[in-house]
């Protein structure tokens, strides 16, 4: 009886890391994204992971921004679904236009919505939330996940990053962008972040733009986006557009969002399965599935002695 519980444990425990392994065999590629810099329309499949989230809230339609992070799950911002239901929400996977034809979309209703139990929404701490898809969507060179920044993985100031989105183009616009657009701002401390706002920033966020120059950067409509930025040949995701200045252009403050690094937990928590593929960012390097597989080696052999010492005595 031991010998069969130890053998489904093991079992379970390898299931899962094989299924991170296959997630990052995937993640963070995006063959037909060849930019080099940025600040334009976008084109088609050069940003494979980009949600466009419809909302519907208080009779009207909102509109946010999303990343696929899986076949089932899309990582979003809490303030864009507080108090909402899943069933007002349609995401939209390898959007490129709003108006024209976009050949190889697809889209899903959400079966649930997980907001960060301890989101604030005042300050918009810990604004991270989770989008469980009606049902799985098949990847494709326009639509796939996007790596995810793991636990311990740092952005030093100046890391160059890529924000994209369909929100407006100026503060004072009153419409969002047709096409999707991407803009490259550097990274910033959240030393100089936090002395930018007099406050309001904590550990569990991250800035980006150009301080005391601004028009570029996230503004209403591309709330809940990613911010990525490119290790080798993968993507990685580091932010989740959050808020931003009065004005969203506004040269003195750099854009915030939150520390996607800081929730690997409480995302690997309420996925369960099919886990996500998180690697590891530094300015100096990656560590990816090399890594996993090395652990997941070291783990079987370390199961199997448990195991057997399990059957022999009992």
């Amino acid at each position: 009886m031991k010998f069969n519980t130890a053998l489904i444990v093991a079992g379970a425990i390898l299931l899962n890391i094989a299924g991170s392994l296959c997630q990052l065999e995937v993640c963070g590629q995006a063959p037909l994204n060849n930019k080099i810099f940025g600040g334009e329309d976008a084109t088609a499949g050069a940003w494979p992971w980009q949600v466009r989230i419809h909302i519907a809230c208080n009779g009207n339609q909102c509109f946010c921004g999303g990343s696929l992070i899986n076949k089932d799950w899309v990582l979003s911002a809490a303030h864009c679904f507080q108090g909402l239901s899943a069933s007002g929400v349609v995401m939209y996977f390898g959007r490129q236009s709003q108006s024209g034809l976009n050949p190889e979309e697809t889209y899903r209703g959400a079966r649930q919505i997980i907001i960060h139990p301890n989101y604030n929404n005042p300050v918009h701490d810990n604004d991270i939330a989770l989008v469980q898809l009606s049902s799985s969507v098949t990847f494709s060179d326009y639509i796939s996940p996007v790596c995810l920044a793991a636990a311990g993985s740092t952005f030093a100031a100046g890391t160059k990053s890529w924000i994209t989105g369909w929100g407006r183009l100026h503060s004072g616009d009153t419409e969002n962008s047709d096409i999707l657009q991407e803009v490259q701002v550097p990274i910033v401390s959240n030393s100089d972040c936090y002395t930018a706002y007099g406050g309001l920033i904590t550990s569990s966020m991250i800035c980006a733009g150009i301080i005391n120059v601004g028009g570029k950067g996230p503004c209403q409509g591309d709330s809940g986006g990613p911010v990525v930025s490119r290790n080798g040949s993968l993507w990685i995701q580091s932010g989740i557009v959050s808020f931003g200045g009065v004005k969203c252009d506004d040269p003195k403050y750099p854009s915030v969002f939150a520390r996607v690094s800081r929730y690997q937990d409480w995302i690997t928590s309420n996925i369960g399965s099919n886990l996500p593929g998180f690697v590891r960012f530094n300015n100096s390097g990656f560590r990816s599935s090399l890594n996993l597989l090395l652990f997941a080696i070291s783990l079987m052999f370390s199961i199997i002695p448990f195991t057997f010492s399990l059957y022999f005595s009992s």
